[in-house]
């Protein structure tokens, strides 16, 4: 059943391929702030995956989120993300990034249920 507080938390390793560089976002070997989004949004769509009827997903609207310190390379990162409303079709979370006890970012995030076929045919 979808609900206010469902909760998931993602991880990752920072490697070159997150890089600031490695993504075009910027010159130093750092984790790309686009490579943290991703990895919130991941977290915000496993939080309600498997409370979405057959047939259903969730697709991103909005994100909003501060990056406010470096990780290296081999860096092991986590994105929490929590769902804080429901509303019809809209789902919003509230998501934080650490590096161990280290904030690296927080925001919050909209995300719409859609279903899957019907989403797909508009690119047709």
């Amino acid at each position: 059943m979808l609900e206010t507080g469902l909760t998931h938390t993602s991880e990752l390793t920072v490697d070159e391929t997150r890089t600031a560089v490695s993504m075009g976002s910027g010159d130093m070997p750092v984790l790309a702030t686009p490579a943290m989004l991703a990895l919130m949004e991941n977290a915000a769509m496993l939080a309600v995956a498997n409370h979405l009827p057959e047939g259903f997903t969730t697709v991103g609207g909005h994100i909003s989120s501060s990056h406010l310190k470096p990780s290296k390379v081999g860096d092991k990162v986590t994105a929490t993300a929590t769902v804080t409303k429901i509303d019809g079709k809209k789902i919003e979370f509230r998501l934080s990034a650490h590096s161990g006890e280290v904030l690296l970012g927080e925001g919050t995030h909209l995300r719409f249920i859609v279903e899957r076929e019907r989403f797909m045919s508009k690119l047709a």
